[in-house]
């Protein structure tokens, strides 16, 4: 019993943090949305589409490629086999600005992507202003995916939290400012800057953190890497993308499926309204996700197979709670 409550003691440490993180992407969204809807139906349409496309082909193929990190990391850094941990987010980093590439192609041309798929015109165009002006954002998310994955995986989740709190307090007035100046694509483009700032406070954060290693920073592995450790990366990223884009997918589709009918306009928007406080839930389940496997890595790179069980039973039974308690507040509701 001592063993489990220490357990769940260090899962919260690292549940906590993540799970603010997430809920301040759910602020975001909402904060996005609304300004969407005070520029009007078709624009609330189209940018829930647009967004909706970009999470579909972009940002869920992101995540999900980044997704091996977490594995590899939480393993390297249970083991304090640093050049592993140094190499992997050099190698995760290089592969998803490479995959940036072929999904600006699709953004490019969601509008006659979405059209020939049933989507309505007046809609699909509004969709492709907004996502021109989000294409910064598949860069800065190339970038901060696997700067997340590289801290969590250590355990590191508070300076996580508090770069996307402070990038939530910059999006307000952000928003604000540009939905005035430039409308739709204004908050389109605010979405990118507040990435930005959080991805400029992540990188300043771990430079800080490597330099204070002393020793450990200069061990190496950022440029040493050769073909096998491609392939097992590349091995690993597959079936993590296709999971977390199947699961995204199940999500963003209905959307999809929505703008294919009569009041396209009136059904995305409301669709998208309600998707965002969905995501309330899938943040909690997010966040302990991510906690068990940061602690499950962590604890079998360290050679320490039976606590990695006690990890992985601990995280299965908070995460049955968590959602015994969700399908409650959703059955009230």
């Amino acid at each position: 019993m001592p063993m489990i409550l220490l357990e769940i003691k260090t899962q919260r440490g690292i549940a906590l943090p993540l799970l603010a993180m997430n809920l301040t992407w759910f602020a975001r969204s909402a904060i996005t949305t609304a300004f969407l809807g005070r520029l009007g139906e078709l624009q609330l349409a189209g940018g829930a589409l647009g967004f909706t496309f970009a999470n579909f082909t972009g940002f869920s193929v992101l995540n999900g490629l980044c997704g091996a990190m977490e594995p590899i990391c939480g393993q390297a850094y249970g083991a304090r086999n640093f050049k592993l941990l140094h190499k992997t987010l050099l190698m995760s980093t290089f592969l998803l600005l490479i995959t940036t590439l072929p999904i600006s192609f699709l953004w490019l041309n969601m509008d006659r992507i979405l059209i020939h798929f049933g989507q309505q015109e007046d809609i699909s165009r509004v969709a492709k202003t907004y996502l021109f002006y989000l294409l910064p954002d598949l860069i800065i998310t190339a970038l901060l995916c696997p700067l997340k994955a590289y801290l969590s995986s250590q355990g590191v989740t508070v300076p996580i939290m508090f770069s996307s709190a402070l990038g939530l307090a910059f999006h307000i007035p952000v928003t604000i400012f540009l939905a005035k100046a430039k409308g739709l694509e204004g908050v389109s483009m605010a979405i990118w800057i507040t990435d930005l700032i959080v991805v400029i406070l992540l990188a300043l954060y771990v430079l800080i953190m490597e330099n204070r290693k002393g020793g450990k920073w200069r061990e190496g592995g950022w440029f040493d890497q050769d073909a096998h450790d491609w392939l097992r990366l590349l091995k690993l990223c597959a079936p993590c993308c296709l999971t977390t884009c199947l699961e995204w997918w199940c999500w963003e589709i209905l959307v999809l499926l929505t703008g294919r009918l009569p009041n396209a306009r009136q059904a995305v928007g409301v669709v998208a309204i309600v998707l965002n406080f969905d995501y309330l839930l899938y943040s909690v389940m997010l966040s302990l996700a991510t906690c068990a496997s940061t602690r499950v890595s962590n604890e079998l790179g360290a050679n320490q197979a039976g606590r990695a069980y006690q990890s992985s039973y601990v995280s299965l039974g908070t995460s049955a709670v968590s959602g015994c308690i969700g399908a409650f507040g959703d059955g009230r509701g």
